[in-house]
């Protein structure tokens, strides 16, 4: 692994750290904990604070465009955000309705890039949700816990056992890792990569003019 890498106490603090969020909801003081906590855990990321804030302000907008037109059926769909790159998965019953969430995300303010991996097809079972559930809470907790990989700086999500990847990767031998880590989990049949290096022009790009830029082919495995 490169030096780059923080030392696995930093990011064992950190998770501990976002853990205060969901403990002190409960109560008023919870509230000033949850604030630091989180604070925190933005500025350990590779995109800091404002960016942490601003992906939270693309994420309320994007499921405010979603709802308003209709409810039911955006449900379905996941939103990962990192530095303004979005990510759209899940499934909906037809093309028009995976056009026209993919739309209202490149309507956002500060949306750099959207990545539709929508499936047009009807919604899995409850043994299909239990088993992404799974999945997500399992490879989670084993990027946390590992000291090679800043897990701060990856979103996954698990869609009908294919596992979705977004964030910033350290280098190559981490990114490598990150998918060992995936594979090994039980229940994923196949992993997509939107993830890109620290160094990745992309990262520093201003968004486009009409919002019409496509996003990278994905690394799958």
């Amino acid at each position: 692994m490169s030096n780059t890498t923080r030392p696995h106490s930093i990011r064992l603090g950190v998770g501990l750290a976002a853990g205060l969020l969901v403990l002190g909801a409960c109560s008023p003081a919870g509230v000033v904990v949850g604030g630091a906590a989180s604070a925190g855990v933005a500025a350990s990321e590779e995109r800091g604070i404002k960016g942490a804030a601003k992906d939270t302000i693309i994420r309320v907008k994007i499921n405010e465009a979603w709802m308003a037109e209709d409810f039911d059926t955006f449900s379905r769909l996941n939103l990962q955000i990192y530095e303004g790159r979005v990510l759209v998965s899940g499934r909906v019953p037809d093309q028009a309705l995976a056009d026209k969430a993919v739309q209202a995300a490149w309507k956002t303010e500060g949306v750099r890039e959207v990545i539709n991996e929508i499936e047009t097809s009807e919604r899995g079972g409850l043994n299909e949700f239990a088993n992404d559930t799974l999945i997500n809470a399992r490879l989670d907790a084993d990027l946390l816990f590992d000291g090679d990989v800043d897990s701060i700086n990856y979103s996954t999500r698990a869609v009908a056992g294919t596992v979705y990847l977004l964030g910033v990767a350290q280098d190559r031998d981490e990114l490598d890792r990150v998918f060992r880590i995936a594979r090994d989990v039980p229940n994923v049949k196949r992993i997509i990569s939107h993830v890109i290096m620290k160094d990745d022009p992309r990262r520093i790009a201003r968004p486009e003019a009409g919002g019409n830029r496509e996003a990278q082919p994905a690394s799958s495995r």
